[in-house]
């Protein structure tokens, strides 16, 4: 694994939330990466929140494996940058090719595309796990 992955995995600082941010998950299921979860909530400091929340949130985490449906993914991911104040992370993580549930990037590329938003190179985030930050059209990079 490069330096960059392994911080991805070991620093939570890589998704870009910082101290005091609410992080909401979407699409929660018993085979997340806890530990993913956990470095989330030291960092920030705060519990993550579900998809039920009905506040602004500082950041997105999305867990989306194939054979969930392209189209569903699309709107989740209108629905989650709706509740995301001040363009704040939004990422997507799906399980690592040749894992069970691997998604295509193509696929998540496509369904980030048709919710309006560019899809990043992914980036290993967990020995299971790769992450896709995703970001609104005409923003940076």
């Amino acid at each position: 694994m490069s330096p960059v992955n392994q911080t991805a995995s070991q620093n939570a600082e890589e998704f870009g939330f910082e101290p005091g941010d609410i992080v909401q998950e979407w699409l929660w299921d018993d085979d997340v990466d806890d530990s993913i979860r956990a470095q989330i909530e030291e960092l920030t400091g705060e519990d993550l929140v579900d998809e039920d929340y009905d506040s602004a949130v500082d950041g997105v985490i999305l867990w989306w494996r194939d054979g969930d449906d392209e189209d569903e993914l699309s709107d989740t991911i209108v629905d989650a940058y709706a509740v995301l104040g001040n363009d704040g992370p939004l990422w997507i993580l799906t399980p690592k090719p040749g894992r069970p549930g691997a998604a295509s990037s193509s696929t998540v590329q496509s369904a980030a595309q048709t919710a309006g938003m560019n899809a990043a190179t992914p980036l290993t985030v967990s020995s299971d796990w790769n992450g896709i930050r995703l970001r609104a059209f005409g923003k940076g990079r």
